[in-house]
């Protein structure tokens, strides 16, 4: 799974299966129409990519359900799958109201329209700035709490001579 997670996958669903019958709307379609569908397994679509860009997910980041993630991983440049996701690895038993229902399996019409992998300066924001994040929240908050502690523990040195010095007059 480390080897995946260097690379973006561009996604896009294979074509609607449903055919149109209509002359007029077969005649005014100019450009290939590539659409992502999920739908319920009783063919509810539940999502399409048709009004949307293509959907770029990057393996490891959580950015879909785990159910397609995992459908993803291994997959090459122009391939097509048919992703059937249980649904524990998609929205479990809640769902996603008012759209799924608890308890739903979905299934997804994938085809992979690029690969790409991440540049040096990718790899650094996404692998080693957050653990350089993560380093720096205890060293800033053990310097906070050295600087205070200093201070608590650093006499004023005016009042402490002050003091000597009443108590030796008396």
């Amino acid at each position: 799974m480390k080897f995946w997670r260097g690379f973006l996958i561009v996604v896009l669903a294979a074509f609607s299966l449903a055919a149109t019958e209509d002359a007029e709307t077969e005649a005014s379609v100019d450009e290939l129409m590539v659409e992502t569908v999920g739908r319920l397994l009783d063919g509810k679509v539940i999502d399409s990519s048709l009004s949307r860009e293509p959907l770029v997910v990057e393996l490891g980041k959580r950015t879909v359900i785990s159910g397609l993630e995992q459908a993803l991983i291994g997959v090459c440049e122009g391939q097509k799958i048919k992703a059937t996701i249980p649904a524990h690895l998609a929205y479990g038993k809640r769902g996603y109201p008012p759209t799924i229902p608890g308890d739903s399996a979905l299934e997804f019409e994938v085809e992979v329209i690029s690969l790409l992998q991440q540049t040096p300066w990718q790899k650094l924001v996404n692998d080693v700035f957050p653990i350089m994040c993560l380093a720096l929240v205890p060293t800033l908050l053990g310097l906070v709490g050295l600087y205070l502690y200093n201070k608590a523990n650093t006499q004023p040195h005016g009042k402490k001579k002050n003091k000597d010095k009443k108590s030796k007059k008396k």
